[in-house]
């Protein structure tokens, strides 16, 4: 007997007669992982910072779907004692009005971080498919058109403007989803477009366009594929300059209107506490609370989208 009839089949010889690819192996290999598989592995190799991120985000997002079942008070429920000190019935006291702290910050959860995911994912919806549409039509009538009307929007300073139009238009939650939105799909705008134009000059966008495929099935079947990773990225950092934009308008009082819980708003309501530190500094540091929660989410969010980035990149430590 020769040495070919030794070979058995998994041997690289025969595999390779069977057109074997290490990178074929490496594609068997994941498609055989469950979903929940893939997540635990990509968790291992995190850093701590992502994992204090994730966790984070989980216990905000835990709180937001079940606040009506965490917080021991309603959202709007009044009681007698205004301005009560922190104890056993009221942990973090009660506002100007006698409403729960703690239960207006639970509740805050839901709105503050609910609306600001919404406006973020619409904004993404208008930049996004304007933004890879111009870039499909690059230097072209469209393309120009839409380019200009974002130059301009962009040179005006964005809280500002959002000032102006909730003004005009009225402070309610479905303004406030819609202008921001629409300010802020001007930033989604530029960053879609620029990493389109390195896509719609491949051959398989122009093979789509040979064989008479439509606008919409190209932008979401050979080009939005290709660039979710920067996007989804940006995703991220937009939800945070959203979240901030949201919670300064209702600082400001032209954002999410009470009696409705929201963050930027407990802020403004009890920032007169502060003055009161030399007496009382457990009531001085009430309006620290939702202060506390909008930046602790901006920094969450943001460890996550930088670790999300440093994987996606390829890059190695």
């Amino acid at each position: 007997m020769n040495n070919d009839d030794d070979m058995t089949p998994g041997k690289p010889a025969d595999l390779a007669d069977q057109g074997y690819s290490a990178a074929g192996e490496v594609v068997l290999i994941k498609a055989r992982r469950t979903f929940l598989e893939n997540i635990l592995r990509g968790l291992k190799s995190a850093p701590p910072t992502a994992l204090f991120g994730l966790t984070v985000i989980t216990i905000y997002i835990f709180f937001a779907l079940f606040a009506p079942l965490l917080a021991p008070h309603g959202e709007a429920e009044i009681f007698d004692l205004s301005y009560a000190p922190w104890g056993e019935e009221f942990m973090f006291g009660t506002d100007q009005l006698g409403r729960d702290i703690l239960s207006r910050l639970i509740y805050g959860a839901r709105n503050t971080v609910g609306i600001a995911f919404v406006t973020t994912l619409f904004a993404f919806v208008i930049g996004g498919g304007l933004g890879i549409t111009a870039a499909i039509n690059n230097n072209g009538w469209l393309d120009n058109l839409l380019s200009r009307s974002v130059d301009v929007l962009m040179a005006i300073p964005s809280l500002i403007f959002a000032l102006i139009l909730l003004s005009m238009f009225g402070a309610n939650t479905l303004n406030l989803i819609i202008i921001i939105a629409i300010l802020d799909s001007t930033r989604v705008f530029r960053i879609a477009r620029a990493v389109s134009l390195n896509v719609v000059v491949m051959d398989y966008v122009e093979a789509a366009k040979l064989r008479g495929e439509k606008l919409f099935w190209i932008l979401y079947r050979e080009i939005l594929p290709n660039i979710m990773p920067p996007l989804v990225a940006e995703f991220g950092l937009r939800f945070c300059f959203v979240f901030l934009t949201i919670a300064a308008l209702s600082f400001l009082g032209v954002g999410i209107q009470p009696p409705t819980a929201d963050w930027g708003s407990m802020v403004r309501e009890t920032a007169g506490l502060i003055q009161f530190a030399e007496y009382d500094l457990t009531a001085a540091m009430t309006p620290m609370l939702p202060a506390a929660a909008i930046a602790l989410l901006t920094v969450a969010v943001n460890f996550v989208v930088d670790w999300f980035l440093h994987k996606s990149s390829g890059l190695k430590d």
